[in-house]
This record gives structure tokens, C-alpha cells and sequence, in this order.
């Protein structure tokens, strides 16, 4: 099976080094547990582009603690023969320093693509699951008969509870949930 992995959120607790970017940098509390929509609309454009810029520098980026189970799950995968495409929203200058940082905590993949076209991206390398937190890439990728799975957060929770998205609170429990699927792709090939 071809797999696309999101990273912020995704990979890792991303919400952690960006709330603290707007915290510190603007003074806007911005809890995790209170962000029920994808919109972050406690920010000003601007701000929001600032904190985002901020937590994709080179050094925030190497600093990001994979959560317990995504490495491990995705190793898996790639060992079964899945192809892992790796896939975020950040800006192409932020392609080398993910590459590292892949590579520091041990996440095999096969491709890496940092650019906002994203699900566009999936369909043209013959994408058949997309795991990411974005309720609008999620319902994207639906939208064009790619399969899709979550670690559930506040933001996409709806989203949760819709037959054809796989939902899980973490990454053992996400790998569960994709076994069969990913068993019977194996099987099929």
C-alpha cells in the first residue's frame, strides 16, 4: 500500500512548541484542549504566519519528540513493504531539516514533499492512505477516494465519527485499528 504521513500533529505533539510560540511571542493563551476548530482565529493573519514561521526553523524542527509508537508503527510498515511518503505543509526551505530530523529519530520513508498541495501531491504518486489531523486535507483526500486516518484531536473530533475515518488517540492504538487494511493490501500484492 502507498501511505502519506503527515508531521505536525501527526508524527508529533505540535501544538506543544506553537502554543508556546504565541504565548511568548504575543501573549494569546491558546490551550490544546479548547482548539475544537481548525481555524486559529486568536491569531491575526500575520501572527499566525509568524508563529508558524517560528516552530518550522531548523532548530525547532530538530528539537520535535516523536510521539510514543509513530516511529516504531511506521517502521513496521515500510518493513512490510509499504511505500511511507512522508508530506507536510511546511515551506520547501524546510525540506532539509525534516530530512535530518526523519533520519535522527529513525523513520524510514520513501519520499519526503514539503509544499501546500498536499493531497494533490498524494494523487499524483498513487496515494491509497493518508494519515494526518487536518479535517479539510482528511475530507480532501475522501473526496477523491483516498483512505484516511487520524490521531484524534480537538479539532478534527467530528471528523472521528465518520465511518470511513480511521480514528485512534495514538499511534498503538492507530496501528491496531490499520492492520487489517494494511494485512489485506500486503496480501493482495
Amino acid at each position: 500500500m502507498r501511505i502519506a504521513l503527515d508531521i505536525d500533529s501527526t508524527l508529533h505533539h505540535y501544538w506543544v512548541p506553537f502554543a508556546e510560540a504565541a504565548r511568548r511571542r504575543f501573549g494569546v493563551h491558546l490551550p490544546y484542549e479548547e482548539q475544537s476548530v481548525w481555524e486559529i482565529d486568536q491569531l491575526r493573519p500575520e501572527q499566525l504566519k509568524c508563529v508558524v514561521e517560528e516552530t518550522h526553523k531548523d532548530e525547532s524542527i530538530l528539537r520535535a519528540q516523536p510521539y510514543p509508537g509513530a516511529v516504531e508503527t511506521v517502521t513496521a510498515w515500510h518493513d512490510l513493504g509499504h511505500f511511507i511518503h512522508i508530506t507536510s505543509h511546511r515551506a520547501e526551505g524546510c525540506q532539509q531539516a525534516t530530512a535530518t530530523w526523519l533520519e535522527r529519530i529513525g523513520l524510514p520513508y520513501d519520499d519526503l514533499y514539503c509544499s501546500w498541495d498536499k493531497v494533490t501531491r498524494c494523487e499524483e504518486l498513487g496515494i491509497e492512505l493518508l494519515v494526518d489531523d487536518s479535517p479539510v486535507n482528511l475530507q480532501q483526500a475522501l473526496d477523491r477516494d483516498i483512505r484516511v486516518a487520524t490521531l484524534r484531536h480537538p479539532w478534527n473530533e467530528e471528523l472521528c465519527d465518520m465511518e470511513d475515518i480511521v480514528c485512534a488517540r495514538d499511534w498503538p492504538t492507530l496501528r491496531q485499528r490499520l492492520a487489517p487494511m494494511l494485512e489485506a493490501e500486503r496480501i493482495t500484492r
